[in-house]
């Protein structure tokens, strides 16, 4: 089909639009989707998000986008009320290129997946399977966002087939103030 010829001065409008183009509905399969967004309290021990997985979804990003801790240190991750069979490794890298690594087997959750101090709260993860009936495995990467911090990579999974609905989010130490999780899932397709 032959493009409409417009003249010097003429308006573009939506209706000549309409006769060149054609327009199809948009794809609601594709990308990330917020499935809950959970507002961390005040002074709070740990956040549990419920109804966060579910058929809809295999593989999900979780983020935490402001908020504070009492104390500088470690977040850790726990699915639904599961306390052992957490595998994983990882290691960290100062600001002054100290490099450390670190792993656990068997533990009882994925500790050290963000962090926490009294400027900030940082957490940013994917996990891979945690509604399947199957091993559900986790990447995450945190930043201490401190003068004297460091970079982490977290890798692992929970050895077991366990279907899960929600997690728990806990500081190593103190309590956890304002803030908000976001609990996206990736499109099937």
């Amino acid at each position: 089909m032959p493009l409409t010829t417009y003249t010097a001065g003429e308006v573009l409008t939506a209706a000549s639009l309409n006769a060149n183009f054609t327009f199809a509905a948009a794809n609601p399969t594709g990308g990330l989707t917020l499935v809950t967004a959970q507002v961390i309290g005040s002074a709070v021990s740990s956040v549990a998000v419920t109804s966060a997985f579910s058929t809809t979804y295999d593989n999900y990003k979780i983020m935490v986008s402001g908020g504070v801790a009492s104390t500088s240190g470690a977040i850790g991750l726990k699915l639904g009320s599961t306390t052992t069979g957490y595998y994983f490794s990882g290691y960290n890298v100062g600001w002054t290129g100290t490099l450390n690594g670190n792993g656990t087997g068997n533990g009882s959750e994925f500790s050290s997946v963000g962090h926490g101090n009294t400027a900030i709260l940082t957490l940013n993860l994917e996990l891979v399977n945690p509604f399947l009936a199957d091993e559900t495995m986790l990447y995450a990467t945190k930043i201490d966002a401190s003068t004297g911090g460091s970079t982490n990579m977290v890798n692992g999974f929970l050895n077991n087939q366990t279907s899960y609905t929600g997690f728990t989010l806990t500081p190593a130490s103190g309590t956890l103030t304002g803030g908000t999780i976001y609990v996206y899932g990736y499109a099937k397709a």
